[in-house]
């Protein structure tokens, strides 16, 4: 978000298509697992370059509200047809070819982004953009990776001081970082945006929603392939209602705007979402698949009103200038939220599963 203040959105997007591409070719061909996790490291840091230059573009493209409503809808809708369309490829292309060609997909439409991008997107920049804080960059990473691997070390091996001092270290780097950006001039993360109500209000919606939805998604992979023992292809395939769900919901929220104010579409979205996520814990026995189906298409109906109108609020309660910073917030936000979820529900989904089968090992099972 900082960079395209000083570069250019459109160009901060083509070079994250460069860079998104080039990673993918590297990653499908990874001859070791670490290298395989540097690469989806600097996949990372490519696909962060995608999100809020698309955003933002879409702030200063559209000036009439309901177009600009419109156009974030539209562009939700993209990420929840990417998620209908990414498993049913990746269950394709893990049943019949090696598991590299599923980075390789991705190259074709990042080309695509390269040769279209320029012709039809226009540029924005700020002339008097601030230079980049490359130590509240460095006291980012420092404050949210101790977090996040100390609560995954508590999960795994139990209570223990060292991982709880891991997490209390990050913290207090966390504090540092907000300190910080509270006395720049240009800071990394724009304080002042949280001022606004609006701004705030949506920010939590959203980033609450992504944490609940990864933290429940890694166990849907589980039980679909673990426990029903669905292929990849099968169980990408129990996986489309959810995505066409989002789709329609996406789509339908710019309507429900017309008739319901803002807030009230977000209320009334986690409620519907909350819904869904209790019909979840009905999902066990003979009907457990059509209850888990049933169960995210009301989460999903909830949801993509959230993320729509959210985002919308978000980036149009921040001045047309900073709409680079509000989209680079969302989109930290939703990654962040989604890590934490994982981190998370993912530990305590563990820590259960460790509890209830150190109970039942029979004896002279190494620890």
């Amino acid at each position: 978000g900082t960079l395209g203040y000083r570069i250019g959105r459109r160009k901060l997007l083509m070079i994250g298509g460069v860079a998104f591409a080039v990673a993918s070719i590297l990653a499908a061909f990874s001859t070791s697992a670490e290298m395989l996790v540097a690469m989806r490291a600097l996949l990372g840091v490519a696909g962060a370059t995608l999100a809020p230059s698309t955003l933002s573009l879409i702030r200063n493209m559209f000036h009439d509200e309901r177009e600009r409503q419109f156009a974030i809808g539209i562009w939700i809708t993209a990420f929840s047809v990417g998620s209908a369309i990414g498993p049913l490829v990746g269950g394709v292309l893990l049943q019949w070819f090696w598991w590299g060609s599923c980075f390789l997909v991705a190259v074709p439409v990042m080309v695509m982004l390269l040769v279209l991008g320029p012709s039809l997107l226009p540029e924005y920049k700020d002339p008097n953009a601030g230079r980049l804080d490359l130590v509240s960059v460095a006291l980012s990473l420092a404050a949210v990776l101790p977090v996040i691997y100390g609560v995954k070390q508590l999960a795994e091996h139990g209570l223990g001081w060292l991982p709880a001092l891991i997490v209390l270290a990050g913290l207090a780097v966390g504090v540092l970082f907000v300190r910080r950006q509270g006395r720049l001039a240009y800071p990394l993360l724009d304080l002042a945006l949280f001022r606004r109500p609006a701004f705030s209000a949506a920010i939590a919606a959203y980033a609450l929603s992504c944490l609940a939805m990864f933290g429940m998604y890694i166990f849907i992979a589980q039980y679909l392939q673990l426990v029903l023992a669905l292929s990849p292809l099968q169980a990408g395939i129990a996986t489309v209602p959810w995505a066409l769900a989002f789709v329609v919901g996406s789509l339908l929220a710019p309507k429900l705007a017309q008739h319901v104010a803002p807030i009230g579409i977000l209320v009334w979205g986690l409620v519907a979402a909350a819904v869904g996520f209790a019909m979840l814990t009905q999902a066990d026995g003979p009907h457990g698949l059509a209850v888990l189906v049933a169960a995210t298409v009301v989460m999903s109906l909830g949801m993509a009103p959230v993320f729509t109108i959210g985002n919308e609020m978000i980036i149009t309660s921040a001045p047309p200038e900073r709409a680079g910073s509000a989209s680079a917030i969302s989109e930290t936000s939703s990654e962040f939220s989604g890590a934490l979820g994982i981190a998370v529900f993912g530990s305590i989904g563990t820590a259960f599963y460790r509890n209830a089968l150190g109970a039942h090992m029979p004896e002279g099972v190494p620890p």
